[in-house]
């Protein structure tokens, strides 16, 4: 017998049906997709259809100049099983896919050149990259980081983003791994501007709606706490569900608005740790990404193995702080990025894996993990499969699951039939 009558419940689902639809349209979890472990960027006008393999080219070079990438990462701390381990799939990495996502820089990395250079050059992107993507040499991931939509540059950047949208469907369908990157972003209305600006840009091509997604940069104070005394970083997701896919830390600009003097600027600041945990708190459960900044001591010159210790110590810190993407700035960059990541991977491989192991097999052992605990072991799991640390034929060996089944653990709610 209950002490609910069929009144009372229906008073409870009442009172709580908007919470139901604000929970189930705000905040949806991750989408299960592939996240890049970095993005690169790179001067717009330098991109070439053969950009990525040169880069790929160059960082092993650099790496072999230097040693190896064995000794890489034993420079990095990682015991020699472990650095000959990491050694092989990070060359094989850098020989086959040596960027995961690539940004065409048209703002701090481009500059002012005037409308008609820049003009020429949005569409000459468009049209190297569609020539790539048509050609197997495009990165997984790729788009454009166009002008901020303040007064000064507010014209430029939406004239940049029209013409290599268009000209990029123009050439055919959009590449499915397109991202387009607002800067500078201080304000909720300018996201709102940017919703308004790719609604329209779907509208006129003849594009499915939500088709255009975007990420926001978190360069300023103001977007953290406002002059309101709120965090505008907290609304984004509400205001324009389901419309960006990621927040990018911007560690200088950020660092330098706070008035931290050039020689302190960095991604382990405490302004900067700050600003991340409240956009952790700002994204959880809504299903946007989230990556760290970069650092600008570039591994070249006398200084490439304490610049490599540097990046790779940082890359490791933000893996462990929940950060699982960064910026990199320059080809030799990459091979402490991904010597740090895969180590990062393969060290917690077999103890992720038993304990996956123990929930899907319900065996007792040392740690009882609740089905949360489980989701976060498996996406950890996941991760390491999709950056290529880890292979497929030893997730199944120790944790004794497939790829499959792993995804399923990782992102339940897309393994659950959906409601009508």
């Amino acid at each position: 017998m209950s002490s609910f009558t069929s009144a009372d419940l229906a008073h409870i689902e009442a009172q709580l049906s908007a919470t139901d639809e604000l929970l189930d349209r705000n905040y949806p979890g991750d989408d299960g997709s592939r996240q890049p472990i970095h993005t690169v960027y790179v001067p717009a006008d330098r991109f070439t259809p053969t950009f990525v393999a040169d880069w790929g080219s160059q960082a092993l070079a650099t790496a072999e100049a230097h040693g190896g990438l064995e000794k890489l990462g034993q420079l990095l701390g990682q015991e020699p099983e472990l650095a000959a381990a990491v050694a092989s799939r990070v060359a094989a990495k850098l020989s086959a896919e040596p960027i995961e996502d690539l940004r065409l820089d048209f703002e701090d990395g481009y500059g002012d050149r005037g409308d008609e250079a820049e003009d020429a050059d949005a569409v000459a992107a468009a049209n190297a990259v569609a020539a790539a993507v048509a050609a197997g040499t495009a990165p997984p991931f790729i788009g454009i980081r166009f002008k901020c939509f303040e007064a000064p540059t507010r014209a430029r950047g939406l004239r940049t983003l029209d013409l290599f949208v268009s000209t990029l469907a123009a050439a055919g369908e959009l590449p499915a791994g397109l991202i387009l990157t607002l800067p500078k972003v201080t304000t909720v209305a300018q996201v709102q501007a940017m919703d308004f600006a790719v609604s329209r840009l779907e509208q006129v091509l003849g594009l499915p709606a939500g088709r255009l997604r975007f990420e926001v940069q978190v360069e300023t104070p103001q977007l953290i706490i406002g002059a309101d005394g709120t965090s505008p970083v907290a609304q984004l997701a509400h205001v324009v569900p389901g419309r960006i896919s990621a927040l990018h830390y911007g560690t200088y600009d950020y660092s330098a608005s706070l008035g931290i003097s050039a020689e302190y600027q960095s991604m382990e600041h405490p302004v900067a740790d700050f600003a991340k945990e409240v956009m952790q708190l700002a994204v959880a459960g809504t299903g946007i990404r989230l990556s760290d900044g970069s650092t600008n001591i570039i591994p070249v010159g006398d200084a490439v193995e304490d610049a490599w210790k540097l990046h790779g110590r940082l890359v490791r810190r933000s893996l462990e702080n929940g950060y699982y993407q960064g910026w990199d700035l320059h080809a030799a960059q990459l091979p402490s990025r991904f010597s740090a990541s895969y180590a990062f991977y393969r060290e917690g491989l077999p103890a992720a894996a038993l304990r996956l192991r123990n929930y899907v097999e319900r065996t007792e052992g040392g740690v009882m993990d609740e089905p949360a605990t489980a989701r976060a072991l498996a996406g950890f799991v996941l991760r390491g499969v999709q950056c290529g640390a880890v292979g497929t034929d030893e997730v199944k060996a120790l944790a004794g699951v497939e790829l499959s089944q792993l995804t399923a653990l990782a992102h339940p709610r897309l393994a659950q039939p959906t409601s009508h």
